[in-house]
């Protein structure tokens, strides 16, 4: 498929993780157990080169103060990784000095966002609390963009969250995580659009063959929450990524790019150079990247 290869990507999302220097607690169970084996950069680049991919950006997968110096090291020794969302410690005092220390490490300069699980915490407000807003307006000041991993019951409190810090820049991962599976639209639909009112906000085309049923990957399962998330942040605060390896439970790298090209299918070329390249170097700040 010619829009795999001949488009300039930039891939919003992707992880790396080496099982020999740290586990990965949320590896759990057996449809997991297929990540449960370390990922490298090297893994990663020969597909995302044939698939067009011009430079990606590396996100953090366990809230450790030492993973974030390791993803920055190798994105200083990489010529695909543009940019890293790391974590910190939002709810440190001294968070502000803990992200200007990140900036003096090796690749430091590719530091682009931070991001905590979220999703993990069994408060559905957490991002509202006193301690957690103070962590992130440090993130905004220092011109970082936050990475929101949330559920759909989380939606509510990171509109709230947003709304009300309209100096940082928020980056909603993988939709929100919508029902997929199960079906249901709303009220996940109502949410997303609140939140996409916002004009601080931005959205990820990320994750969604993972939050679809076990099986074949159809477009018509995908297509009303794409479909939704197109209608409400439009194509120009939109971005691609792959969420490579955790798409492979589902699909293989060139097909996750393939998916997320016939989900946009109608838009305009430009509009689709915006979100598969234009749009994540906008929202990270990325150094736009050599074009052949």
């Amino acid at each position: 498929m010619a829009a795999v290869t001949d488009r300039q990507i930039i891939d919003a999302h992707h992880h790396v993780w080496d099982l020999a220097v740290r586990p990965q607690p949320w590896i759990t169970g057996e449809a997991l157990a297929p990540l449960a084996r370390s990922f490298s950069a090297e893994d990663l680049e020969a597909e995302a080169r044939a698939a067009g991919v011009i430079g990606t950006v590396v996100v953090q997968t366990v809230c450790v103060p030492e993973e974030t110096p390791e993803l920055l090291a190798l994105a200083a020794g990489s010529d695909l990784v543009a940019g890293v969302v790391g974590w910190t410690d939002l709810t440190a005092p001294d968070v502000a000095d803990a992200i200007a220390a990140l900036r003096e490490l090796p690749g430091g300069d590719r530091l682009v966002g931070i991001r905590h699980q979220v999703q993990e915490e069994t408060d559905p407000t957490w991002v509202l609390r006193q301690d957690v807003r103070r962590g992130l307006l440090a993130v905004g000041r220092a011109g970082l963009a936050f990475d929101l991993l949330v559920t759909p019951q989380q939606l509510p409190a990171a509109f709230t969250v947003a709304a009300g810090m309209t100096g940082v820049g928020f980056v909603l991962d993988h939709l929100g995580k919508p029902p997929i599976a199960t079906g249901p639209l709303t009220p996940w639909a109502a949410d997303v659009r609140r939140l996409a009112a916002l004009p601080n906000t931005v959205c990820k085309l990320s994750g969604l063959v993972t939050e679809a049923a076990p099986g074949t990957v159809r477009i018509e399962d995908l297509a009303p929450y794409a479909d939704t998330a197109l209608d409400a942040f439009g194509p120009q605060r939109l971005l691609f990524g792959s969420d490579w390896p955790v798409c492979t439970l589902r699909a293989g790298y060139a097909e996750t790019v393939r998916i997320a090209d016939r989900l946009t299918d109608r838009l305009s070329p430009a509009e689709k150079d915006a979100v598969f390249r234009d749009n994540a170097v906008r929202a990270y700040g990325l150094r736009p990247p050599a074009r052949p």
